[in-house]
């Protein structure tokens, strides 16, 4: 789906770029155009990068490492 009409950025360049590191969407401005025409998109955009950063960016634990001290 279409997230920035104005530049054609898709929802799944969107989370393209959280995967690849993008934190701010300031960034993703920087990195895609996605509301740097006219904004209106921003808030979806943020939803969007909010979303796709916390389903991609949950470390998961070693095994083994939380031994009692």
């Amino acid at each position: 789906m279409y997230v920035c009409i104005c530049n054609g950025v898709t929802d799944h360049q969107i989370r393209e770029a959280a995967v690849d590191g993008c934190m701010t969407v300031a960034e993703l401005t920087m990195r895609t155009g996605c509301g740097a025409t006219c904004g209106s998109c921003l808030d979806m955009a943020g939803d969007l990068l909010a979303k796709a950063r916390n389903t991609h960016g949950l470390p998961l634990p070693v095994l083994g490492s939380l031994q009692a001290a």
